[in-house]
């Protein structure tokens, strides 16, 4: 899509990449939803019915976003992680629907993180 590579600048490779990824890994669906005018348009990647993890171009980079179960959460706290991550994992947000925990992705090595966090998701 030409108009999010040309939000992301440099980093549409590394979204093109993700979705990429995410499809190969059982994210089948995806929806383009406009949040509001300050947050903007973000794509949210499916398994069946269920929300993956939503992702929003900015400028030279990404913003991810999933809602976590208590499992994925433990889940996550196990797995090999960055301590940035795990760091942003126990300060984030506990919503009804789980922990809402909103990461960027600015360069290659941060796709690791967001690779780990999807596959739990998809477990859990």
């Amino acid at each position: 899509m030409e108009e999010v590579d040309t939000a992301l600048g440099p980093s549409a490779p590394l979204w093109r990449e993700f979705v990429e990824w995410a499809h190969q890994h059982g994210a089948a669906g995806e929806e383009w939803k406009c949040t509001s005018p300050k947050h903007g348009w973000s794509l949210r990647l499916q398994q069946k019915k269920r929300n993956i993890v939503y992702m929003s171009p900015c400028t030279g980079c990404i913003r991810v976003a999933f809602v976590l179960s208590d499992r994925a959460v433990e889940a996550a706290r196990t797995a090999r992680l960055a301590k940035q991550v795990l760091e942003e994992l126990e300060h984030a947000p506990r919503y009804s629907e789980g922990t809402g925990l909103r990461l960027m992705v600015r360069k290659h090595g941060d796709l690791a993180a967001i690779e780990t966090l999807a596959t739990i998701k998809m477990a859990h």
